[in-house]
């Protein structure tokens, strides 16, 4: 297992500090009483041997090292499939749930260590990154160069992206798709704050919102639920989801955009009900990124992966 580890070389302005002095005014999240505890611990490094001084004087140029502790880490689906691979990519089709990089409570359960344990990559960069809760194709960077010039694809929109997405409802079966052209701002109604809101105009929406396009269309409806095909146009966090939301149509098991926002707050809480799972329907949002089409950063040459619709996704429309 990897060791979760923060490393910091100390600049000029902090020579002379004592060590217990720079970490616990450098790192408030924990005491400084908690921070002597950890440098009895042997939790840190100076220069790439331990340190437990805490009167240590730093000088310009040391390498400190802080070991955290192992967390137990929520349980998470490993099952991946490397659909694609050479010198320069990693196509990956991402089960759910699964966060794609480290954060918050997740570390070795994440796609950025499974791919670093299981295929030995010393980098890795991810294009595209899909919520822990959205299965389907994430592409995979293995160096700088290849990472801009993929990126710079997705920003000048000469990416084609296709999710597939199950909502609430019966969505309208239109001969042309329905246009959900807006902005996408913070939602200054919720008590979440990452919650963003989809506004059809720019003076109806607060300060700071961006652009956001995406093109709905049914594929079917049945049991209440439907599932259509979304093409974004533009690539914002939560723009499929708070889109949908504002047409009407939640996602189905979307705990922050779905039927009730409260699901969010009492899955943080680990308390969400028997009552509630069986109004989400699913344990995860019913969000999946299908295909991609793009150009080979190297060659040129035009690339297109699909995944197919995940088991779960496709019982709601058969159970």
């Amino acid at each position: 297992m990897m060791q979760r580890k923060t490393s910091i070389i100390i600049q000029p302005p902090n020579a002379g500090q004592r060590l217990i002095d720079f970490v616990s005014q450098r790192f408030d999240y924990l005491s400084r009483e908690q921070w002597l505890v950890e440098l009895a611990a042997e939790r840190f490094l100076l220069n790439h041997a331990p340190v437990r001084a805490a009167d240590h004087l730093l000088t310009p140029g040391d390498q400190l090292v802080y070991l955290m502790p192992v967390l137990i880490e929520p349980p998470v689906a490993r099952n991946y499939v490397l659909l694609y691979e050479d010198a320069d990519l990693l196509v990956i089709d991402k089960p759910a749930p699964l966060p794609c990089h480290p954060g918050g409570r997740f570390f070795s359960h994440t796609l950025w260590a499974l791919l670093k344990e299981n295929h030995g990559l010393t980098e890795l960069r991810f294009i595209n990154r899909l919520d822990r809760e959205t299965s389907g194709l994430v592409l995979v960077a293995k160096n700088k160069a290849v990472a801009r010039n993929c990126q710079a694809q997705f920003v000048e929109r000469r990416v084609e992206k296709l999710y597939l997405v199950v909502v609430e409802g019966s969505f309208p079966a239109t001969p042309n798709p329905v246009e959900a052209t807006g902005w996408l701002g913070s939602d200054q109604d919720s008590v979440i704050r990452k919650k963003t809101r989809f506004f059809h105009s720019q003076s109806e929406a607060p300060i700071g919102a961006v652009e956001a396009s995406t093109s709905f269309k049914r594929i079917e409806s049945i049991n209440g639920l439907s599932l259509l095909e979304a093409r974004p146009h533009t690539g914002r966090c939560h723009q499929i989801r708070a889109s949908l939301l504002h047409l009407g149509f939640p996602v189905t098991g979307d705990k922050l955009y779905g039927l009730d926002e409260q699901f969010f707050l009492r899955f943080q809480e680990d308390s969400l009900s028997v009552a509630d799972h069986a109004r989400l329907r699913l344990p995860r949002q019913a969000l999946h990124a299908a295909s991609l089409r793009l150009s080979h950063p190297a060659s040129g040459q035009e690339l297109e992966f699909s995944a197919p619709l995940p088991p779960e996704l496709r019982g709601l429309l058969t159970g």
